[in-house]
């Protein structure tokens, strides 16, 4: 199996035209780049209003299952994704109204939706990177008054532990064997 050759750039639109380089892994991608690099996926370009009208612009970087053509392996970077259009409202959890022998009201109108291209690529250490951001149970516990696009920002964040992990007990019912401490066997 091919791995995935990512660029190794700044940021997404140099990662498209005029990457350094390309690495699978971030070894690699450290040596090409000279300096630190982290992974990170970003959109880039416009949006489209259709998935058909952003398979004909992105065609050949982006698997098209309209003509059956796919990229090659190490090239498939590129994603296209469906996001909410800038204004659009996000739609809001709706609650069962249990009325005319319906459980759940009539679902509300699908809010407008946009397709953009994302770049998975290493992007070099020093270049500009997005904001740290508290965590979201860091920031409520705080009681930091944010803004909309502050916790827009935060919700978009991976997670990340609070602490390192513990290590895995073993069920009730489980032994390690003396001779072999790395596993765990049913016990009965």
């Amino acid at each position: 199996m091919t791995a995935i050759l990512y660029p190794v750039a700044t940021n997404a639109e140099q990662a498209l035209s005029r990457p350094l380089g390309r690495a699978a892994r971030e070894s690699e991608a450290r040596r090409r780049a000279g300096e630190a690099v982290v992974f990170a996926t970003d959109p880039v370009g416009p949006a489209f209003a259709t998935r058909e009208a952003a398979l004909d612009a992105y065609a050949g970087r982006v698997e098209d299952e309209r003509t059956g053509s796919t990229p090659e392996a190490e090239d498939r970077y590129c994603r296209l994704v469906e996001q909410l259009a800038d204004g659009a409202p996000r739609p809001r959890p709706v609650q069962p109204v249990y009325a005319d022998g319906k459980r759940w009201p009539e679902p509300p109108k699908a809010p407008r939706t946009v397709w953009r291209l994302t770049v998975s690529y290493w992007r070099i250490g020093t270049a500009e990177r997005p904001l740290d951001l508290p965590q979201a149970r860091q920031a409520r516990k705080s009681g930091q008054d944010l803004d909309a696009d502050t916790l827009r920002a935060i919700s978009r964040t991976p997670l990340r532990p609070t602490k390192p992990q513990q290590p895995l007990d073993i069920g009730l019912f489980e032994t390690r064997p003396p001779e072999a401490p790395h596993i765990v066997m049913p016990d009965e």
